[in-house]
């Protein structure tokens, strides 16, 4: 009986605190909008356009592809597409990361950052074992027409 309690009573504390917000919202008069609303509601659109995303997915991948199409030679992968790509990898709260295999069999892993685009590039040899830092680049630049 004891679990339960630490179960159920969580679950009701928060019902009643959206009972209460809900309620709290319907007694509130409305007003007229005034530059003093105006300026918060500015602030909270601010503030909520802050938390998103600058850098969407398909932005990581477009990006990374045209990084890729720039700086390596696709020549290899016309009679074998398969063994050169650029493919979405894991994604964090902060980061895409973008993989790139090589027709060399090695892996250079874009780690995009969501809200600036500034990517750092690790390169990853699997036949020698090897992993080392390989620069960064601004991926906004690799977006542009």
């Amino acid at each position: 009986m004891k679990h339960f309690y630490k179960f159920i009573l969580p679950i009701l504390i928060g019902m009643s605190f959206i009972s209460c917000k809900d309620n709290a919202k319907s007694e509130v008069p409305q007003q007229s909008p005034t530059a003093e609303t105006d300026a918060k509601d500015t602030v909270r659109t601010d503030t909520t356009n802050a938390t998103k995303p600058k850098i969407t997915k398909e932005m990581a991948l477009q990006g990374v592809s045209n990084y890729c199409h720039k700086s390596y030679d696709w020549s290899a992968a016309k009679d074998n597409p398969s063994i050169m790509y650029v493919e979405m990898g894991e994604e964090t709260e902060t980061e895409y990361q973008v993989n790139f295999r090589s027709y060399t069999c090695a892996f250079v892993y874009f780690h995009v950052d969501k809200a600036t685009g500034k990517t750092r590039m690790v390169e990853h040899v699997p036949n020698l074992n090897i992993t080392e830092e390989a620069g960064s680049i601004d991926l906004l630049e690799y977006l542009k027409d």
